[in-house]
């Protein structure tokens, strides 16, 4: 079992706990609560695709520093609780984080959705549904689109999630070999293995089957929320280009490149928020 505190500053709190986002959905939610109050926003915390919170060890270190944190595991990871035919795909997920905001309680422009890949979309696509405002968005990596070769949409859509030992090795060679810079950055590789090791097989296809048709491109012009875009220029993964193009559809974004994954889930990203939120006092 995670030692959460591991995760926290010295003398932040934590709470881990499961909430109810509809009716048949539950998510975890951990809570960190720094030691001594301040007047910064709290943060929700959306991570990416099937990532794990050991792949974010350093910044949760660093941000329950001064903030709070609202750190949710998304639905298509092993630890929600789902029931009956719920779907997994970006809306989907886009819908828990606006249920969360209004269970949360949240004030108006007091706190900030902070997302990574799959999550940084999901908070793009959920903006046309809140009800409160976010003080500003922190988007590390959102895919504007999920590419998916046609041989794995075959295997995909005809593979039986039982036989899934059988498939993840497939998908690790081809994240190695085509779609990773792993000379730059081998952590990323090896953190995307751990990652697939331990997924749903069956809520890793469900999901699958919607990202590969999604675009985000038609939203970006009516999110006019202060946004902070945070890219690696050699993760091709995220594909840098298309986050280019996204900040230059996007009212209010400002674009910071951190170089690597690696670079994006370390302490100067925390910096580079702090920074942000400076400038926009």
């Amino acid at each position: 079992m995670t030692d959460l505190a591991e995760y926290c500053a010295p003398g932040a709190r934590y709470k881990d706990e499961m909430i109810s986002v509809s009716e048949n959905v539950s998510l975890r939610l951990i809570t960190f609560t720094p030691a001594e109050k301040n007047g910064n926003p709290s943060i929700l915390f959306v991570a990416g695709w099937i990532s794990l919170m050991s792949g974010w060890k350093e910044i949760l270190q660093e941000m329950t520093k001064d903030f709070t944190v609202y750190y949710v595991e998304t639905r298509e990871k092993i630890t929600s609780r789902v029931k009956g035919k719920e779907q997994f795909g970006v809306e989907a997920i886009g819908k828990d984080i606006v249920a969360l905001v209004s269970s949360l309680k949240l004030s108006p422009q007091n706190y900030i959705l902070l997302g990574s890949s799959l999550g940084a979309t999901a908070i793009l696509d959920c903006c046309q549904h809140l009800n409160t405002a976010p003080k500003c968005l922190v988007l590390i990596g959102p895919n504007a689109v999920f590419r998916v070769p046609r041989f794995g949409k075959a295997i995909v859509t005809v593979f039986w999630p039982r036989l899934y030992l059988i498939i993840k090795p497939l998908i690790k060679f081809y994240l190695k070999n085509f779609r990773l810079d792993v000379k730059s950055d081998y952590a990323q590789y090896k953190k995307y293995c751990t990652a697939l090791d331990t997924a749903d097989p069956w809520k890793l296809k469900n999901a699958a089957k919607r990202l590969w048709n999604y675009e985000v491109w038609k939203l970006l012009g009516d999110i006019t929320y202060p946004s902070l875009i945070v890219g690696a220029s050699k993760d091709n993964l995220h594909e840098p280009e298309n986050l280019k193009k996204m900040i230059s559809m996007m009212p209010n974004a400002t674009y910071v490149d951190l170089e690597t994954n690696k670079g994006t889930h370390s302490k100067p990203m925390v910096d580079e928020v702090r920074y942000y939120l400076k400038q926009l006092k």
